[in-house]
């Protein structure tokens, strides 16, 4: 019988990281150093084009 393979997830270091708040509800996090406006508008631009 075979084992079963451990999966490991490493959670990214939010120190290397900064914050960008989309709305009240959304938050998405950058490498420190990139625009957050170009984030956002990247990230609004993606949400806009799913259908609902």
């Amino acid at each position: 019988m075979r084992e079963k393979k451990q999966h490991n997830f490493t959670s990214p270091d939010l120190s290397k990281l900064q914050e960008v708040i989309i709305d009240l509800r959304t938050k998405i996090y950058i490498p420190i150093g990139d625009d957050p406006e170009d984030a956002r508008i990247r990230y609004l631009s993606r949400v806009g084009n799913k259908k609902t």
